[in-house]
């Protein structure tokens, strides 16, 4: 009995790893990780972290032996600069710092939290007119959590999935933000393949699946274009791709119909020191993680910014990123030139997560077909975490 899952992104590895048996991972591209994946030159393609409230990605790097690997770079608080009147500070991302005044996100009042929890109730609606009354508070927390984690305006961003990110980030220690110390691939995907193949899993790359067989509501076998893989009485099948490859394959299958983009700008730069993660208000740059050698630069619901040419782009970045270091006084040169800047742009990154949104397919198309993917998760944004629960629940699911 041979589990075949298609695409190797997080959701197809973290299915890989969790379903018994014999598998096979059958990948379209050259490279694994999916949308979270490294380039081939070693960077990565955005700026990804992740919190202590996504126990299952923390788990999963525990699990293929990468968790040491990820540092928390900022314990003291999120290094902010407003750009908007040149304030540099540190702010703590969970409820519970802000017992400490210095460390309170801008108009953080009891009415404003008052109106957060609120979104935290019955129904669904959009965010930022719901805090419309509080925009200091808006503007200085809520925005900025918002769109890192939902990838979605403030203005048409889901109160239902801000609320599940929310009861997650409120308890001790979820707050923490964590690192790849050298980056995705070396500190999570080659770990993660190390750790399929030593336990007898098999990748195949420049695998595109091209169509389904099914035959009498059951999945037949697979067809790559170039080879036919029939399917066994007891064989299964998890498909962990991006909703519109699952939506060529599975006719009428609901997915996601909109996606929001996001850019991420990366700087080869020498800077000293130990590994950083700064976020921006008010300027093109939104997060920057600092690393030895390289700078990346992530803008999340990037619909304009996405159609603008790097050229553009990097001096504008850069500008904000030479601000940041005099501000944290960050080691190193900083010159007023730019660096070499390579724009990676994700115009599919994740689902616009908007109020009303309908719920994902059932997780099971056929009896031996199992859906993953980020786009699958029913209360969480889409996100790292999100993906490998979904294909740790794909695996689940065919038994």
């Amino acid at each position: 009995m041979t589990t075949h899952v298609i695409g190797a992104g997080l959701a197809g590895l973290a299915a890989a790893l969790a379903v018994r048996g014999p598998v096979v991972v059958h990948e379209a591209a050259v490279v694994a990780g999916g949308r979270a994946r490294a380039l081939p030159d070693g960077t990565d393609n955005g700026t990804h972290a992740l919190l202590g409230a996504n126990r299952v990605a923390l788990d999963f790097l525990r699990d293929v032996g990468a968790l040491e690997h990820w540092v928390e770079p900022e314990p003291e608080g999120l290094p902010v600069l407003d750009l908007a009147d040149g304030r540099a500070r540190r702010m703590a991302l969970s409820p519970l710092g802000w017992l400490r005044a210095a460390k309170r996100p801008d108009g953080l009042t009891a009415r404003a939290l008052a109106a957060l929890m609120r979104l935290a109730g019955p129904g669904d609606r959009a965010v930022g007119p719901a805090l419309a009354e509080h925009p200091a508070f808006l503007r200085g927390f809520v925005e900025p959590l918002v769109i890192a984690a939902l990838n979605t305006p403030v203005a048409e961003a889901s109160s239902r999935r801000l609320a599940a990110v929310l009861r997650r980030v409120g308890t001790p220690g979820a707050a923490r933000l964590l690192v790849a110390r050298r980056g995705l691939g070396p500190d999570l995907v080659e770990p993660a393949l190390a750790a399929l193949r030593s336990r007898g899993g098999t990748v195949r790359h420049n695998a595109r699946l091209r169509a389904l067989r099914i035959e009498h509501h059951r999945l037949t076998a697979l067809d790559f274009g170039d080879e036919l893989v029939v399917l066994g009485e007891g064989d299964r099948v998890i498909l962990a791709l991006p909703p519109w490859e699952a939506a060529r394959l599975v006719p009428g299958l609901r997915v996601p119909a909109e996606h929001a983009p996001i850019l991420n700008l990366h700087f080869t730069h020498a800077a000293p020191g130990p590994v950083r993660f700064l976020g921006v208000l008010g300027g093109l740059c939104q997060w920057v993680l600092v690393r030895p050698g390289a700078i990346a630069v992530t803008v999340s619901a990037a619909d304009a910014e996405a159609q603008e040419a790097t050229a553009d782009l990097a001096p504008r970045a850069w500008s904000e990123i030479r601000a940041l270091a005099r501000a944290f006084a960050l080691p190193g040169e900083w010159p007023e030139a730019p660096p070499p800047c390579r724009a990676i742009k994700e115009r599919r990154a994740t689902p616009r997560h908007r109020p009303g949104d309908p719920p994902p397919p059932p997780i099971l198309a056929l009896p031996n077909l199992a859906l993953a993917g980020d786009w699958m998760e029913p209360v969480l944004p889409a996100t790292i975490d999100a993906a490998i629960r979904a294909g740790r629940r794909a695996a689940r699911a065919l038994g």
